[in-house]
């Protein structure tokens, strides 16, 4: 069967979305150097990252992961972008299984009880097709063997885009648009919120301001990638 894989792989070659180089056949989305030597955060075995200090005074942060840091033009990037605008959702939620493996090892996330990925507005999903965190959540889930959550919390305004934004702007910009369903989430929960990229944590922050009302709220984040200042 390998050697059948390997020949099929030789007529309809396979390519990495990180280098576009050609895919073995025992290799899935990512070749194994790219999948050993992307740029690791390692951020969740550190409670002092540049990750966790984004949200200092704004968001009670009990644990700040991203598997990746995000450089323009890099693989990264060409990652991100496979999976939002060529529709590579399920690369989406292999990248949350790998990491989501990495995250079992770390105490800090086996008190989780659900994952919570950002949701988008109505009328984005209907044109996107899809939500990229959701994915990425669903992957988390499986590895992390936790109770995935897509309703509690509901984006009820549709933002203009935040990338061309000053930092100010994008905190502004952002404010009481998330509503929580209260009767869905119970007190006393941790619950691990999951973004696709974060920059300036004002998503994360907007959604805090609807999660902060329910009674013994723990919040974690875990995103595909972290853009560091600079």
């Amino acid at each position: 069967m390998a050697l059948i894989n390997d020949f099929l792989s030789l007529i309809y070659p396979r390519h990495c979305e990180a280098c576009s180089n050609n895919l073995f056949a025992h290799e899935v989305f990512l070749c194994n150097y790219c999948k050993l030597n992307l740029s690791k955060s390692n951020y969740h075995k550190y409670e002092d990252s540049e990750l966790a200090r984004t949200f200092s005074g704004r968001v009670p942060m009990h644990t700040a992961a991203s598997f990746y840091l995000y450089e323009k033009s890099g693989k990264i990037q060409k990652l991100l972008h496979a999976i939002k605008y060529q529709e590579q959702k399920e690369l989406a939620e292999y990248l949350g299984e790998l990491y989501g493996k990495e995250l079992a090892k770390d105490n800090s996330f086996n008190t989780v009880d659900s994952i919570i990925p950002i949701p988008l507005h109505k009328n984005k999903l209907k044109a996107r097709g899809f939500n990229q965190s959701e994915w990425f959540a669903k992957g988390l889930a499986k590895s992390l063997n936790k109770t995935l959550d897509v309703n509690s919390l509901v984006r009820v305004v549709d933002t203009a885009t935040q990338t061309k934004k000053r930092k100010f702007q994008r905190w502004e910009n952002v404010e009481g648009i998330f509503k929580l369903d209260t009767e869905i989430l119970p007190a006393n929960k941790h619950v691990l919120l999951v973004d696709d990229v974060v920059t300036t944590g004002a998503t994360i922050e907007a959604c805090w301001q609807a999660l902060k009302h329910v009674p013994g709220i723990k919040v974690s984040l875990a995103s595909i990638a972290f853009a560091p200042k600079g």
